[in-house]
Parts: structure tokens; sequence; C-alpha cells
């Protein structure tokens, strides 16, 4: 994406992250036929200060060969897999001792 105008800010639009050669939208499409699950890490706040927050989330889902797109905020991260792959992501998280609630 090189406009952020083409982008409408609705209800849709989970994330909008631009850079210095354009951009990308994440858009909320639950027909989409290659969808993605969103996990949502926000729900406990923690101190923004935290380091390390993110990686405990994504790592293990590296390990187990899932790919990841993430979207991070103040207030928490957004880490999306493909949505045909949920059930296994949300056991390598459990594996990895993360409580998740689907």
């Amino acid at each position: 994406m090189s406009d952020v105008r083409t982008v409408a800010a609705d209800s849709n639009l989970l994330a909008l992250v631009l850079g210095p050669n354009g951009g990308a939208a994440m858009l909320r499409d639950d027909a989409a036929d290659d969808g993605w699950a969103a996990l949502w890490n926000g729900d406990d706040a923690h101190d923004p200060e935290a380091t390390g927050m993110l990686s405990a989330i994504v790592a293990p889902l590296a390990a187990g060969g899932l790919p990841v797109w993430t979207a991070a905020s103040y207030d928490g991260d957004l880490v999306l897999v493909p949505a045909g792959r949920l059930e296994e992501a949300v056991g390598v998280l459990r594996r990895a001792g993360h409580r998740v609630t689907v």
C-alpha cells in the first residue's frame, strides 16, 4: 500500500502499518479463504518497560514452523496465525507455558 488514503478507517481495520517505502493494512474479513486468526495478549496489563513479551509468544510459534504476522501497540500485541492452523498454534503456545483462551 503506498497511499494511506486508500484504506477505510472503519471497524474492519485492525492495524495500519506505515513505513518509508509504503505500508500494510490488516483488515478483518471473516469470509476470506486464506484468513488469519488473531491472538491478543493485551488482557493482562504489564509494565511498559518489560521486554520480551512479543518474543515469548512468537519464538515458540516459529520453532513450531508456524508463520505469524504481528502488530504491537502500547497496551498489547496482536499475533496472527493462519486460521487453518489455529488449533496447532494454541497447542504450541500451551506447551510453551502460555494460557490461551479461544
